[in-house]
């Protein structure tokens, strides 16, 4: 009974959609500036919100519709967590104003988060594996990409002259909350690519040119770094110089390109699947 007690001293209700709270849930989902000037972002979700705590991010605030989502629910899935994290329940009205998605889970958090730079990179893996993805503009892009990288077990994720932020609610939704799962970081292609020489991680740019070869001709069982270009104007000159290698797909169709996130996939698989041969 007393734990009850306190519980339900924890929580708080807004039942107004212009709660300041509420106003300011709407503008970190829709605005940039918000997020980076605030340093928090929005998670909506069961699932993203439990790989955003396992990816280390800390929660500042829980919303949850009763309705549809119960606080002990909440708690099964969270853990203690929850006793650290200020806790809201409120209406449908209010809800809906704040869901960003169809099918909603009944919970939305805000959390905070520091932006990470390529510096920040820590790579523990003495052979690593990573995707550089230069100036991706499509959150849905960037979120397939996340998706792709996780699924193939690269070390980490790197977007170079970024031109959206990493928390994008489209990105976090297309990602399927991979965005918590793998170290994201970003930089100036220049800076990236020192890094990599530093490294001694061998670059293999994805681009079609007189120099590129198959991607079935390379040996990737060492440390590798994979580059993509959009899908509008490929990589810059500045990646092009400084691969190792250039790499194209072999098309047996009459069309000379894919999705980006496709040609991501099956350039890393390939390397996956040399990397296990290589092990055994």
């Amino acid at each position: 009974f007393i734990l009850i007690l306190i519980i339900n001293l924890m929580i708080k209700s807004i039942s107004s959609p212009t709660n300041p709270l509420i106003k300011n849930i709407v503008h970190l989902t829709d605005k940039s500036r918000a997020r980076k000037d605030s340093g928090t972002f929005v998670v909506e979700g069961q699932r993203e919100i439990l790989l955003a705590l396992k990816g280390g991010y800390l929660p500042k605030t829980i919303v949850f519709n009763p309705t549809i989502v119960s606080y002990n629910h909440l708690l099964d899935l969270y853990g203690n967590i929850l006793f650290d994290t200020e806790m809201i329940e409120v209406t449908n009205l209010v809800y809906n104003k704040i869901a960003y998605r169809e099918g909603t889970e009944g919970v939305i958090a805000i959390f905070s988060y520091i932006e990470k730079h390529i510096e920040d990179l820590v790579l523990k893996n003495i052979n690593p594996f990573i995707l550089v993805a230069e100036a991706p503009e499509k959150p849905g892009n960037i979120g397939a990409l996340l998706r792709t990288a996780d699924a193939a077990g690269v070390d980490a994720f790197i977007i170079a002259n970024p031109n959206t932020d990493i928390f994008n609610p489209n990105i976090i939704r297309s990602s399927v909350g991979g965005v918590f799962t793998k170290q994201v970081v970003s930089g100036t292609s220049m800076e990236i690519i020192n890094y990599l020489r530093k490294h001694k991680i061998k670059i293999f740019c994805a681009t079609i040119n007189d120099s590129s070869v198959s991607i079935y001709d390379q040996d990737y069982s060492g440390p590798t770094a994979f580059v993509v270009g959009t899908e509008s104007t490929g990589l810059s000159q500045d990646w092009v110089n400084a691969a190792d290698q250039n790499i194209i797909i072999p098309m047996h169709g009459h069309l000379d390109s894919v999705n980006v996130s496709v040609s991501a996939a099956i350039i890393l698989f390939e390397a996956v699947r040399q990397r296990m041969l290589a092990k055994n």
